[in-house]
């Protein structure tokens, strides 16, 4: 078969209604496309039986995943041209089921079949998280996936985040900065949102491995619990505050946010944990929050957002992210955020967008990552470092595209005085 990359960009054009902005190489080495563009390299036919038997963005990941997919050149480019046709294809286009009421697209459908061949469908890649029935967010289930995303290694991360190990988005102080001086800036930047003094106490939730902790112990005086559902990250976190000298102010936990009582804490930060929360125990973790600080108390909630959808209801996951990288993991608009903390209570008092500066942050990760494949590849398997290649590229144009934001909410658990502590002058922290 000298033509499969023309007959199947033929075809998935035929399917589409729209033509292929990417070049196509087929397992064949036939090449068919737009001469300067991006690569799309289809190394097995089994790429095709996976497209058809889960069409759009779950099957082009399991591909991706498997090997059977890659992309010569850019692959921002690839995958911001590709955006248009699998991600936002807008309200006028057609969805498969409509498309398929039209005998052409039938005809093509039949012809990616007989181009696939047997047998369909192909089993997931190793990678894919398997679902299970039951409740979300309930303490078992949400360890098994902060276990699934975080227990990869300490090692892989070191070469993804860097020397910072610090997984959530940093804060650029200028467009020279290195990934390490805009990460230091941001847990900085935390600590004077959050007004911390020496001989505090700071809940850091969701503490990774330890960046936030080390941080406001050393630079500001104050004792930190961080709590993880991470075993990994937890030993890791734990020697870091050993090899600093500052076990006496610091305690790491492997405990979740439900189980924490001993409270009151002067300060709760909370940085780039609440999407593994589940919209169904947001206010729940609000709650929790709130009855953990002391009167006057600050939260600041880092946390990414997503746009807010016309119909709500209709509002799903991303199957891809679901299934490989944060399992049961829900994202939601800012103002659904910054209500639910006014209802536990707190009186929110600034809500600080930097969605420009998590695309710069995934950037960045990615080149650390590309610039280590070897050893990722050896650390992991070749396809959880696509997975996080994958990811990490398309959350970076997701951001810069403005379909998803990143939000730091000041929150105050305000006395009943009404003297919440802050100054007349709003972003003093500036």
């Amino acid at each position: 078969m000298a033509d499969a990359a023309l007959r199947l960009k033929s075809l998935i054009e035929q399917v589409l209604g729209a033509p292929l902005p990417v070049r196509i190489r087929a397992w064949d080495g036939s090449q068919a496309g737009p001469p300067d563009a991006p690569v799309m390299v289809v190394h097995h036919r089994r790429a095709l039986r996976r497209l058809l038997f889960k069409p759009g963005e779950l099957g082009l990941a399991r591909a991706w995943v498997a090997g059977e997919l890659d992309v010569e050149g850019d692959l921002y480019t690839a995958l911001d041209l590709l955006a248009g046709l699998v991600w936002e294809r807008g309200e006028d286009a057609r969805t498969l089921g409509e498309a398929l009421r039209d005998p052409e697209v039938r005809a093509a459908v039949r012809g990616l079949v007989r181009l696939a061949g047997p047998p369909l469908p192909p089993a997931p890649p190793e990678e894919e998280m398997r679902r299970r029935r039951g409740h979300l967010h309930t303490r078992r289930t949400d360890k098994r996936a902060i276990s699934h995303h975080y227990d990869v290694g300490n090692d892989f991360y070191e070469i993804v985040l860097g020397p910072s190990m610090v997984y959530s988005c940093a804060y650029w102080p200028d467009s020279d900065a290195t990934l390490e001086t805009a990460q230091r800036d941001k847990l900085e930047l935390v600590c004077r949102k959050l007004a911390l003094t020496p001989g505090q106490r700071l809940l850091d939730v969701g503490c990774g491995w330890g960046s936030m902790a080390v941080h406001a112990a050393r630079e500001h005086g104050v004792s930190v619990v961080g709590i993880t559902l991470s075993q990994e990250q937890a030993a890791y976190a734990r020697k870091r505050a050993a090899d600093e000298g500052l076990t006496d102010r610091i305690e790491i936990r492997v405990q979740d946010y439900r189980d924490v009582r001993d409270g009151p804490y002067d300060a709760i930060s909370s940085i780039g944990m609440a999407e593994h929360v589940g919209a169904d125990r947001y206010l729940e973790y609000a709650q929790n929050l709130y009855g953990l600080l002391a009167p006057g108390g600050r939260l600041l909630n880092h946390q990414i957002a997503r746009r807010p959808q016309r119909d709500e209801s209709a509002y799903d996951v991303d199957e891809f992210i679901d299934a490989y990288v944060f399992p049961d993991g829900e994202l939601q608009p800012v103002g659904t955020t910054v209500a639910l903390l006014e209802r536990a209570g707190f009186e929110v008092r600034d809500v600080e967008s930097i969605r420009e500066h998590y695309a710069r942050t995934l950037r960045g990760w990615v080149a650390n990552l590309e610039a280590d494949w070897a050893r990722a590849v050896e650390l992991t398997s070749p396809g959880r470092a696509r997975v996080w290649r994958l990811y990490m590229a398309a959350s970076a144009l997701s951001f810069e595209r403005n379909r998803i934001g990143v939000n730091q909410v000041l929150a105050v658990k305000t006395p009943e005085s009404g003297a919440s502590g802050m100054p007349l002058r709003a972003r003093t922290w500036n």
